[in-house]
């Protein structure tokens, strides 16, 4: 049986927590649920971006809550933990100064929008993440709720397929 077939037929809460891991807003995976079963892998990560982009931002608040700083160290066994860590990996190749950077532009970016700095970081160098974090500094509150909304639905595609993959 595949991952996806797993997924497919287990119980509604098993299937659940299970995705609480990819996204921790509640009517995300709920609304992911409800749809099952899914033909194919990639039906299901389309439809779990479709739900994450769809959420209301009260819900966008609670998935962020999830989230830890880009440069945190990430301690647990949790599902949120591990994908963390597996994502952020380039972070333990970034100098000083970048890493520095990084933690005073994570201060900023949460005194100025009063939620932690999301951006999808696999794939993306510690450098790469540090321009992203100055240029949507200069973000009015709607542009950046819309950036995060965009960064939250791939982060929580990514964990979804390697949840069925």
């Amino acid at each position: 049986m595949s991952r996806l077939d797993e997924f497919n037929s287990e119980p509604a809460d098993a299937a659940v927590e299970a995705l609480r891991g990819c996204n921790a807003a509640p009517r995300f995976a709920a609304g992911l649920v409800a749809g099952r079963p899914f033909p194919d892998a990639d039906t299901l990560v389309r439809r779990a971006g479709e739900v994450a982009r769809a959420l209301p931002w009260d819900e966008v608040q609670m998935a962020l809550a999830a989230h830890p700083r880009i440069g945190d160290r990430v301690e647990g066994s949790s599902a949120e933990a591990q994908a963390s860590r597996r994502e952020q990996g380039s972070m333990g190749g970034a100098d000083d100064d970048t890493r520095a950077a990084i933690v005073a532009g994570n201060r900023e970016y949460e005194e100025r929008f009063g939620h932690v700095y999301l951006i999808r970081a696999a794939g993306r160098s510690p450098d790469e993440m540090l321009a992203e974090l100055r240029r949507r500094l200069t973000n009015d509150e709607d542009a950046e709720r819309a950036e995060v909304v965009e960064q939250l639905a791939q982060i929580t595609e990514l964990r979804v397929r390697g949840l069925v993959s």
